[in-house]
């Protein structure tokens, strides 16, 4: 059994070229949201959720982005409700936000 039973990378890089980017699009302050929000509801833990800052997982043109493993599944957003939805379906019922789903992530 892994350590927590999810764990959540949110994109956060800033690339300093101009190119997008997911910092760009609120990355960072979504990520504290969600570590706060996680906390709010007793998930943070062992056994339960960590959610992390990452560099750049490869996948800015489709960002904003965060991966979900043990899960392998990755999710795009725009806003709070966005973030709460998947902590609501994904991380507290195991029911994947098939509407934020990346495009071209295995089903």
């Amino acid at each position: 059994m892994s350590y927590f039973e999810h764990h959540v990378f949110f994109c956060c890089n800033q690339r300093q070229n101009g190119e997008s980017c997911c910092n760009d699009h609120g990355a960072s302050a979504l990520q504290t949201y969600a570590k706060e929000r996680t906390a709010e509801l007793g998930l943070k833990g062992e056994g339960r959720v960590r959610i992390n800052k990452a560099g750049c997982l490869g996948r800015c043109d489709d960002g904003p982005v965060i991966v979900v493993y043990p899960d392998d599944v990755w999710y795009t957003y725009v806003d709070k409700e966005d973030i709460d939805e998947i902590i609501d379906s994904h991380l507290v019922a195991g029911r994947i936000v098939e509407r934020l789903r990346l495009p071209g992530d295995a089903a």
